[in-house]
């Protein structure tokens, strides 16, 4: 049975990935959950599937080596799947240190790990292990023409904290890779929506605030364009980038999905007042008279787009979810996840650790 150590596998993506990861190996895989649980790590994400045999949650920081060390010695892990990020651009600006420490430390202290188990004495390492490190397209910066696109040959150039702090973090794999043969993929995303997103981003947020009749803020013109995918294509991309990719590649993964924010917005609204139904009082709520632009970000990239030319043409994959459909999708998962919402929002969630771990 093959052993998965994700870290960070109570937030968004993570949980997410591990949703995918057992329906469709279902009981061939073990996975090893690791995550702080910080204000975005929510393990009532993973409610379903958290009294698994082949599943155990570990609480510890990526930061603190000697915890992550003992994971290693206690379990023969074959696969790092690296998801464990601060990773929204509006708390990097006012805390630029927490995000150097988690995703430039913590990445270091997850190689340091992996490499410590994973090496034999000649140097080499053992046949089928690999470190997959999850990042993003904010670390190529900001693309100014509509006919240009992220490649995995764009150089970095992040302008933001957190993008900085993530392309650190890239650099330091790489020279892993490079000095080490250290056997690791890199994958770079695009903007990810769907079921568990914590509701600072912006498709939840929106989702929530106009449900409630509460302001739905806009940066600047809200115009930025951004590309988006949905949540299970990124996981199934992963999946398959730890199978099939090439060691020591990077592989961009995005959704063929360019949106203008303010475009995101409208459509929500729309898509909110055609699901709802005709006696649901939330339906006089949700409008367009909600919208408030607001002053913009600080070095707010104007538009991302990534090009996924190299992950179809070696792996095979591609984005399967348009984003008319995906929106659809992760309102219909809010509307049967409304507790979820509600717990999150008012910070109950955070005592499910102490309920049922403790």
């Amino acid at each position: 049975m093959r052993t998965y150590l994700v870290t960070g596998g109570a937030g968004f993506i993570g949980s997410n990935y591990i949703h995918y990861m057992f329906k469709k190996y279902d009981n061939e895989i073990r996975i090893i959950n690791v995550d702080v649980l910080t204000y975005a790590g929510n393990l009532e994400n993973l409610k379903d599937i958290e009294n698994r045999e082949n599943y155990s949650f570990v609480r510890a920081d990526i930061c603190d080596a000697e915890a992550i060390a003992k994971v290693f010695e206690e379990n023969d892990i074959d696969r790092v799947v690296h998801f464990a990020a601060e990773s929204h651009v509006d708390r990097s600006i006012k805390n630029p240190e927490v995000f150097v420490k988690t995703n430039v430390l913590g990445t270091l202290v997850m190689l340091n790990c992996a490499k410590s188990a994973w090496e034999l004495p000649d140097g080499t390492f053992k046949e089928g292990k690999k470190f997959l490190h999850v990042s993003t397209d904010e670390v190529y910066g900001s693309l100014e023409n509509e006919d240009e696109f992220f490649y995995e040959t764009t150089p970095y150039a992040p302008h933001s904290p957190y993008s900085a702090s993530k392309a650190s973090s890239d650099m330091l794999v790489r020279a892993y890779m490079d000095t080490y043969h250290f056997p690791a993929n890199i994958t770079n995303c695009s903007n990810n929506y769907g079921p568990y997103q914590f509701p600072e981003k912006l498709i939840p947020l929106i989702i929530n605030n106009a449900l409630q009749g509460k302001d739905l803020p806009v940066y600047g013109d809200g115009k930025n364009v951004r590309d988006w995918l949905y949540v299970a294509d990124h996981a199934k991309a992963i999946d398959m980038v730890q199978e099939q990719g090439r060691l020591f590649e990077t592989y961009n993964i995005g959704g063929h999905n360019e949106k203008q924010n303010i475009e995101i917005i409208n459509i929500i609204i729309e898509t909110l007042q055609e699901m709802l139904p005709e006696d649901d009082e939330r339906r006089k709520l949700v409008t367009t008279k909600l919208i408030k632009y607001v002053a913009d970000r600080k070095g707010h990239d104007k538009r991302y787009a990534i090009a996924p030319d190299k992950i179809k043409a070696e792996i095979g994959w591609y984005p399967e979810t348009m984003f008319k459909d995906g929106i659809k999708l992760t309102i219909k998962w809010f509307f049967e996840h409304e507790d979820w919402m509600k717990h999150v929002t008012s910070g109950d969630y955070q005592k499910y650790y102490s309920e049922m771990y403790k």
